[in-house]
């Protein structure tokens, strides 16, 4: 589910939020579903309590997870395009895409990446 990486530069906070963005996102986590509560997955993933809680809070500034005091967290139920994300990760697409052009990437390769990632 979730796969922490301590040599990673970004903060175990971003990689958990990252990680559970995605789940949503690709629809492994449905509508609704309750979300680990913050004790279990520090425990699982033997990290502090308040890292898993900063995660949360910012899914759910977000829209993607939503809170039920003395319930948990959950899944929202209609996750809606986060324009902030988009640009942020276009972005991060044209860096990706500048440094495969200068490493000698072909169009028809991309393209191929491209038809595999979206058909997938």
């Amino acid at each position: 589910m979730i796969e922490l990486k301590f040599r990673d530069s970004r903060p175990i906070y971003e990689q958990i939020k990252d990680s559970i963005r995605r789940l949503v996102i690709s629809g492994a986590m449905e509508e609704n579903e309750k979300l680990p509560s913050v004790r279990n997955l520090a425990v699982t993933l033997s990290i502090n309590p308040n890292t898993i809680q900063r995660a949360y809070n910012e899914l759910e500034n977000e829209g993607y997870i939503y809170s039920i005091p003395g319930k948990g967290n959950f899944v929202s139920p209609s996750v809606s395009r986060d324009e902030g994300r988009v640009m942020e990760l276009k972005k991060k697409l044209v860096e990706i895409l500048a440094e495969l052009k200068y490493l000698g990437i072909t169009y028809e390769e991309l393209e191929e990446i491209l038809r595999e990632t979206m058909t997938a």
